[in-house]
This record gives C-alpha cells, sequence and structure tokens, in this order.
C-alpha cells in the first residue's frame, strides 16, 4: 500500500509537509536496498514515460534522475535546451507541449527562471518534478542531503546544520533550511555578508559570518561552492581571500573539540571551500550523497507515478 504524498508534483519544499518527507525517506529506504542488489531494476514504472528536460547545464542532477528512472523501468526521454529549438526563440509552454503530445506522463525540469514549474504545472497535465529553478529551490537536494543526515546520524530532529558558503545565489542552501526546519533541525548561515541575502534572518535561521565558531556549534557542515556563473559583480576580493576566511581545511576540523559530518552538493571546487583531505576523510560523506541521490529521486518518482490517472 502506497502512502499518499499530500501534492501531486515536487515544485519545492516548501509546499512539502513533515509528514511528506518521512514517507519519501521511507520509500528511499525500499529503494537503497534494491540499488544495492546484483540485479537493481524493478519493473514499477514501465508503462511510464518520463521527460527529462534541463534548459540549463547539469551533469550529476540529470544523470542521477535518469539513474533513477530506469531502474524504475519508466521510458525515458532527454531533452537538452542549447541543442533544442528553444535556442531558435520557441517558448517553454510550446517546447513541453509538443513533448506531451509524444504522451509522456511526467516531466522532470530544471530551468533558469524561478518558479517555472509552478507556471507550468498550471498550463500542462504531467506530473512536474523540479529539478532546480534558478536561485529559488532544488527540492531533490535537499531530500537527499536530509537523507544522509538520518543515515549517519540516526535523526535529523535535533540536529545543528551550518550552510557555508555562497547563500544568496544558492538554490540548494533554501531547499535545505525548509526541508530542515520541517524535520525539527536548528539552522545556521555562514559567509561573507555579501553572500548572505537580508531576508534570511526572517527565516528563522542563525547567522554567523566566523568558520570556526560556525562549526563549533554544529553537528553536520554543509559546504557550499562559489557560484562565479550567477554572480554579475564581485561579492569578495579574491578566491584566495575567499578560502583562507571560509575554506575548510583538515587543520580546521582537527583543532575542533569534536567530529563534524561534512557534506557537498557538488561539484567540489577541491581547495577553495573544501580542501581534498577533508573532502576525502571519513568524516565526509559526499559519496554517500550522490548514492542516496538515487534512491530519493527514485523514491519521489515512484510517489508522484501513483498519482497519474491512466484512463486517458
Amino acid at each position: 500500500m502506497i502512502k499518499d504524498l499530500s501534492v501531486d508534483h515536487l515544485l519545492g519544499i516548501k509546499q512539502l509537509s513533515a509528514e511528506d518527507i518521512e514517507i519519501i525517506f521511507e520509500t528511499a529506504d525500499s529503494f537503497k536496498k534494491i540499488i544495492n542488489r546484483p540485479i537493481k531494476k524493478v519493473p514499477t514504472l514501465r508503462d511510464v514515460t518520463i521527460a527529462n528536460l534541463f534548459f540549463e547545464n547539469s551533469t550529476r542532477t540529470r544523470l542521477s534522475f535518469e539513474l533513477a528512472e530506469k531502474r524504475l523501468s519508466a521510458d525515458v526521454v532527454n531533452f537538452s535546451a542549447s541543442s533544442s529549438s528553444v535556442s531558435k526563440g520557441e517558448t517553454l509552454i510550446d517546447t513541453v507541449n509538443n513533448i506531451l503530445s509524444m504522451k509522456v506522463d511526467m516531466v522532470v525540469m530544471r530551468h533558469p527562471n524561478p518558479g517555472a514549474h509552478i507556471f507550468l504545472q498550471k498550463h500542462i497535465d504531467a506530473k512536474i518534478i523540479n529539478a532546480g529553478d534558478g536561485t529559488h529551490e532544488h527540492p531533490t537536494q535537499a531530500l537527499l542531503d536530509s537523507y544522509s543526515i538520518r543515515e549517519r546520524l540516526g535523526e535529523v530532529k535535533g540536529k545543528k546544520v551550518v550552510i557555508v558558503g555562497d547563500i544568496k545565489h544558492s538554490r540548494v542552501a533554501i531547499s535545505n533550511i525548509y526541508a530542515l526546519q520541517k524535520q525539527g533541525a536548528e539552522v545556521m548561515v555562514c559567509g561573507p555578508t555579501t553572500l548572505i541575502p537580508k531576508y534570511i534572518a526572517s527565516m528563522g535561521v542563525k547567522v554567523e559570518h566566523n568558520l570556526k565558531k560556525a562549526l563549533e556549534w554544529c553537528d553536520v557542515a554543509n559546504m557550499l561552492r562559489i557560484q562565479l556563473e550567477r554572480q554579475e559583480i564581485k561579492y569578495f576580493p579574491s578566491i584566495r581571500e575567499y578560502t583562507l576566511q571560509y575554506g575548510l581545511t583538515k587543520e580546521i576540523l582537527d583543532s575542533l573539540d569534536k567530529e563534524i559530518v561534512v557534506m557537498h552538493p557538488g561539484p567540489i571546487n577541491r581547495g577553495v571551500e573544501i580542501s581534498s583531505d577533508v573532502a576525502d576523510s571519513d568524516q565526509a560523506i559526499i559519496l554517500d550523497q550522490v548514492e542516496n541521490g538515487v534512491a530519493i529521486r527514485m523514491a519521489v518518482i515512484y510517489l508522484l507515478a501513483s498519482k497519474i490517472d491512466k484512463k486517458s
């Protein structure tokens, strides 16, 4: 018996309840067992067609979704905007309607414009999963991050999590804040003043500009990369100066009077926000996050697919 999510689409963490998150995690537990078996495929979604629409470049998220879909035996259509009619001026609605006319049941979409998925959901009939919309949200990344904390520490409730780095341009940070708070964790952000948006304190989040103090407070540190591609002006003097202030090194970790869990959503800029010896250490769960990403995305796809009306 599938437990029902309270939503018909995964547009953002903001729309999910704490119970929805728990249902996704319980479903992911089952799929994690499956992807660690010799035969990693299940015939669950043999009659479902999923279109992956990526209007922004992506490697890890797109591959993770594609693998999740194939593990569930869905039919998969991949679409890249740079090699499509979008570059010739076709609108989002036209593009999606053309794909839906091929009888697609579900759309996984990454788009540079915040809210593109909400706009789309009002115009098309397929189930929609947000794979990242501008600097707004990246819900499956936040789910896999929380799931990875739960796996390592037993539960998320009561844990202290600091998100370090480019908060201003990060959809991962916003989705993580929503997800962690819904599960009862305490959240802090840490970075240069210029990279922490003014509204962040109104979300009930602590703000710290000293990395060492933030690490002494937390149980988990989620290190974000500097998103230079989203920055139209310079927010700090140089990468070297940023690294001196906010780069996580083994020396800093060893100076703490406790062991913390280190995370990173990827891609990693080794030697900038995190040193190689930290990224490859036992305290880092970065590769666990990658594995858990497939299980979480399988769970989300499976739960939303159960809501597809096949009568048409």
